[in-house]
């Protein structure tokens, strides 16, 4: 969809006449780059998730063999208890026939030699045994502590998230009410201003308060380079009616959402790598668009928040 809009911005601008081949390349890499930051999240998501079932299976494939393993020796145990009694038995038998015929305690002997090596044959299957389970319970262990590492690892980021969630809110309490929400949720930051606080009607121009608050949020995400931030752009349903190079509320929502960008930019400190400009449209509301309220709610711009998941990704590889 991002690459249709770009086409149809492109070729509107080309027919027009409007803008130039450094700017058409501009736009083009631009998209090459957002192209590759999506594939590269998704990417990342699934291989996230692939590590998280994988874990698990392991899991269940360990807990399965250390419960047959388990259930093995209590067997070996017993037979082992039934064999010593046996001899315990046949030594008492054979101190009794102990007087009898050379050929009757010769007989006997040779039962408990053979009884003795069956004993010996089945201690060294039982320790071999106990020593495979000892491994599967030092492999659980440790697999369990990597999982505890990764759990510890994922509430402190959800901790860093809170914590710059309430950051962001003291930073723009100067904008409460006036269309700014700030929520933390699924372990992100959604940062929701509506256009009446950046933008006039049609324009992707940012006011001057506007800008204010784009400036006080950017100071915020400037001490925070392991947070990826998406901008988002968003209409309602009315389709657009300016003139100029844009076409319809995806070119709108798109251009509003640089612009964003452009001014987070400016703040030192923050990484261009970590920006991501999107444009959606009408067609991620928040509000119904039957009702003029509604329809100043889905005319908004969201910053959304998220932890770099590199260290946690490396983690689920190692288990």
């Amino acid at each position: 969809m991002i690459q249709r809009i770009l086409t149809i911005i492109l070729a509107g601008s080309l027919l027009a006449s409007c803008v130039s081949a450094k700017v058409y390349k501009d736009l083009e890499s631009k998209y090459g780059s957002l192209k590759d930051e999506n594939q590269d999240l998704k990417q990342d998501l699934a291989e996230a998730k692939s590590q998280w079932k994988k874990f698990e299976d392991d899991s269940k494939r360990l807990q399965d063999e250390l419960a047959t393993a388990t259930a093995a020796r209590d067997d070996l145990q017993r037979k082992y208890t039934a064999a010593k009694t046996n001899l315990d038995n046949l030594q008492e038998s054979y101190n009794a026939l102990e007087a009898n015929s050379s050929a009757t305690i010769a007989a006997n002997s040779k039962k408990n030699r053979e009884l003795l090596t069956e004993l010996e044959t089945k201690q060294a299957a039982l320790a071999e045994e106990r020593s495979r389970l000892e491994k599967l319970q030092r492999d659980l262990a440790e697999r369990s502590q990597r999982v505890d590492e990764l759990e510890d690892m994922l509430a402190q980021k959800d901790a860093k998230m809170r914590a710059l969630k309430d950051a962001i809110s003291k930073a723009l309490v100067d904008f409460e009410g006036k269309g700014l929400t700030v929520e933390h949720r699924d372990g992100k930051v959604y940062v929701s201003l509506e256009n009446k606080l950046l933008f006039d009607s049609g324009s992707w121009t940012v006011g001057t308060q506007g800008k204010q608050a784009v400036n006080q949020l950017g100071s915020v995400l400037a001490q925070n380079p392991d947070i990826a931030v998406l901008i988002e752009g968003h209409t309602d349903n009315v389709p657009y009616g300016g003139n100029g190079p844009l076409k319809d509320n995806w070119d709108l929502s798109t251009k509003r959402a640089t612009a964003i960008v452009e001014i987070l930019l400016q703040t030192p400190g923050i990484e261009a790598q970590n920006l991501t400009a999107a444009g959606r449209g009408e067609f991620a509301p928040v509000a119904t668009n039957e009702t003029s309220e509604g329809k100043s709610k889905n005319r908004r711009i969201e910053v959304i928040l998220t932890p770099k998941l590199d260290e946690v990704t490396k983690l689920l590889n190692d288990i």
